[in-house]
């Protein structure tokens, strides 16, 4: 289990995770933005015990992902992708026994060439 936390610590949530098996970074235009280090979960292994209220939602394009940070502090904590809904995406950066200067071999998801944005 992990403890998630934004920076000012009004938004708190849990992960049921042992191992991070997926660790990455994106170039789609609002994570080259964010510039996070990520990992994924199912949904129901990430749930929010503080905060909830604080948690601003952000949308765009196809409206389906789901983009959120603290409204207090600004910092991005997670998202569910369009991708794969199912799934929570997480800032490591939030969680504080993780030091993502130290993660070596990020992979990047290449999200600015997203497969369902092709016809």
């Amino acid at each position: 289990m992990k403890k998630l936390k934004c920076h000012c610590g009004q938004f708190e949530a849990e992960i049921n995770i042992d191992k991070l098996d997926k660790i990455l970074r994106c170039n789609c235009s609002i994570c080259k933005r964010k510039g996070a280090i990520m990992s994924m979960v199912k949904n129901e292994d990430f749930k929010v015990v503080k905060g909830e209220d604080k948690l601003s939602l952000y949308k765009f394009h196809t409206k389906v992902a789901k983009h959120y940070f603290c409204s207090v502090c600004g910092i991005y904590t997670h998202h569910n992708p369009r991708s794969n809904p199912s799934m929570t995406g997480f800032n490591l950066g939030c969680i504080d026994d993780i030091d993502t200067f130290e993660i070596e071999d990020v992979k990047v998801n290449d999200g600015k060439n997203h497969p369902l944005d092709k016809n």
